[in-house]
């Protein structure tokens, strides 16, 4: 996993590990890697992922079973879906629109190049 600096690595770790359930590559109710195998394989220290799995317990993303590991949660894809739809709406329309209007580009415009995309 290559890290950027704008956000926390623990953070970064937190969006890999959802965009991977939002993928399918992990599902709904399976276990996920330990503390120890996850900060191996990203090459970060253990601290770093207790962090990410805190933050992610704190979103009910997943959530731990004492002695036996993290599990991802039942409803984790929807909750996902509904924090990175915010995420977007808040951090990223608002510079889409203020470049649409001073570009000139109308919503049927934007709509076309949607649809074309698509395809």
């Amino acid at each position: 996993m290559e890290f950027r600096k704008k956000n926390a690595i623990y953070l970064q770790i937190a969006d890999h590990i959802c965009e991977s359930i939002l993928a399918g590559k992990i599902k709904e109710g399976e276990k996920m890697e330990s503390v120890r195998e996850l900060a191996s394989n990203v090459q970060v220290n253990p601290n770093t992922v207790m962090r990410t799995f805190s933050h992610l317990q704190d979103r009910e993303i997943i959530h731990n079973k004492r002695g036996i590991g993290n599990f991802v949660a039942e409803d984790a894809l929807a909750k996902i879906k509904q924090m990175k739809k915010n995420e977007f709406i808040k951090d990223y329309l608002p510079e889409v629109f203020k470049m649409m209007e001073l570009l000139d580009i109308s919503m049927d415009e934007l709509r076309h190049i949607y649809q074309q995309s698509k395809k």
